[in-house]
């Protein structure tokens, strides 16, 4: 297979997804079903993983394989002389989240060993199945592991801190890219609107805030009053419906109603003033106040190995910021963490 032919491939996988959402024909039709079945099986194996959140995830997945982006690689000329075998190590947070590296190893003409986290192995598994019906070559170049890793070449591993340190023991003599925890935060003027704010809903509350990509902290001007922010995300109340979430919510109100710490409260989400920490509990928004947009862009550039991506409709002079309610929408090239994928692949030839 060329660089064509694999793009090709993704862009009818793309049109397979979006066809399935919008329940419209597809010569792949007779897949609709078992998608179905996998997404109602998602949700029963991880109570995290609601119907809505994978479906939300599969619609980000079609955005991520826009033929725009994947055009764009053929300007780049990422083909391999040899193939190697990338391991990669998955991360469970979200649904079908290691997908935007798989497909980097895939259309980079490398061959992908996956180990699967044990929170999410059932949507990418099905979603390979798909691509190698449509294109059948790409069977040689993908392998599972549940065991130990080994016979690779470089490694992608994405975790927390604490496992991180393990990779790092394990890996850290092959090339890789090892990633660990990081957090999304938004930076409020005042001068926001209610659709702002809204959007904003949906960087803290998609897939119940498990995501990096999600806000878990948000810095405030001095004084600034809640009122309106509250207002503004009361659509998003049936985040409590969810068992999970509801049990984490009641925990961390009970821990800080017995530790007498001052929070504001709407029944569904605890904002709480904490000037030290980034991420914040499920059910709980950090928030932290400032007095200067500068003197704030200073503190926050120095934490920037720490931050995923920044929501702010206030401009900046060196801090790179997205628009409120696309947190969770990176482009192909919107790399976690900031390391281009395609070219540390490109690197290994």
């Amino acid at each position: 297979m060329n660089l064509e032919q694999r793009i090709q491939s993704f862009e009818i996988l793309s049109v397979f997804l979006q066809d399935f959402l919008n329940n419209k024909n597809n010569p792949r039709k007779i897949w609709y079903d078992k998608l179905e079945q996998k997404i109602n099986e998602s949700f029963l194996y991880n109570g995290w993983f609601t119907i809505e959140n994978v479906k939300k995830s599969i619609s980000g997945i079609i955005s991520l394989l826009n033929p725009n982006n994947l055009n764009s690689l053929k300007e780049d000329n990422y083909e391999v002389k040899i193939p190697k075998t990338i391991a990669l190590i998955m991360a469970g947070n979200i649904p079908a989240v290691g997908f935007h590296d798989l497909a980097c190893v895939l259309l980079s003409g490398n061959k992908v060993l996956i180990k699967l986290s044990s929170d999410d192995k059932i949507i990418i598994p099905f979603l390979l199945e798909v691509l190698i019906d449509i294109e059948p070559r790409f069977k040689d170049f993908i392998l599972f592991s549940q065991n130990k890793l080994t016979d690779f070449d470089a490694v992608i591993a994405t975790g927390s801190n604490n496992s991180s340190t393990y990779f790092q023991y394990y890996f850290g003599k092959y090339p890789h890219i090892i990633r660990k925890n990081r957090n999304s935060i938004a930076i409020l003027t005042g001068n926001e609107t209610t659709e702002d704010l809204i959007k904003l809903g949906n960087d803290v509350f998609d897939y119940y805030g498990l995501g990096c990509r999600n806000v878990s902290k948000l810095y405030v001007p001095k004084n600034y009053s809640f009122n309106l922010f509250f207002e503004s995300i009361f659509p998003f109340g049936n985040v409590i419906e969810n068992k999970k979430y509801a049990n984490n919510y009641e925990y961390n109100r009970a821990i800080y109603l017995m530790t007498q710490e001052k929070f504001l409260d709407n029944n569904f989400l605890i904002i709480k003033q904490d000037n030290n920490i980034l991420s914040s509990p499920i059910g709980v928004l950090f928030f932290e106040e400032y007095e200067k947009l500068n003197e704030l862009e200073t503190q926050l550039i120095s934490l920037k190995d720490h931050i995923q991506c920044v929501a702010s409709n206030a401009k900046f002079k060196q801090l790179t910021t997205v628009n409120f309610g696309e947190t969770q929408s990176p482009g192909f090239f919107d790399y976690a963490d900031g390391v281009d994928v395609m070219k540390f692949l490109h690197q290994l030839n």
